[in-house]
């Protein structure tokens, strides 16, 4: 099974920014460790701050993935555009928060994407990136 993981705006400094909320383990750290954890999976992995080029890899990424795992960070509350190209790539999608949005700013309390993807994961920090994974795989299996 291929899965992409997409990051977006700022994820690329988990690890300094707002522990309390997003805790002091990288990114890149989590992912060697869900690698490790899921050796039967190939996970692709892509961050930008820019919402062109998270477009640009769900157009290319996304067409060869068996499934999607996309945290947005902001652009989940934002972008419309975003939400639409996972509409058009049509793969299995699960949207994870690290923080527990509705716990927040109330303007991060909807997200575009959601209505896009087969699930949601909200403020169970880097784990619901491998819980996302768990559920993709056992949905390929059944």
């Amino acid at each position: 099974m291929r899965i992409l993981i997409i990051n977006g705006p700022n994820l690329n400094l988990l690890g300094h920014r707002e522990p309390q909320w997003y805790g002091n383990v990288s990114f890149e750290t989590f992912l060697e460790e869900l690698r490790q954890r899921f050796p039967q999976v190939q996970i692709e992995y892509f961050q930008s701050n820019s919402e062109g080029a998270l477009i640009d890899s769900l157009h290319q990424l996304g067409q060869q993935a068996d499934g999607i795992v996309i945290n947005a960070g902001a652009y989940a509350h934002t972008s419309i555009a975003l939400a639409d190209a996972l509409a058009a790539v049509g793969r299995p999608t699960i949207e994870v928060h690290i923080s527990n949005v509705f716990a927040r700013e109330t303007y991060r309390h909807h997200s575009y994407l959601t209505a896009r993807c087969i699930g949601c994961i909200i403020g169970l920090g880097l784990e619901g990136y491998a819980l996302a994974i768990e559920y993709l795989l056992r949905q390929q299996n059944s």
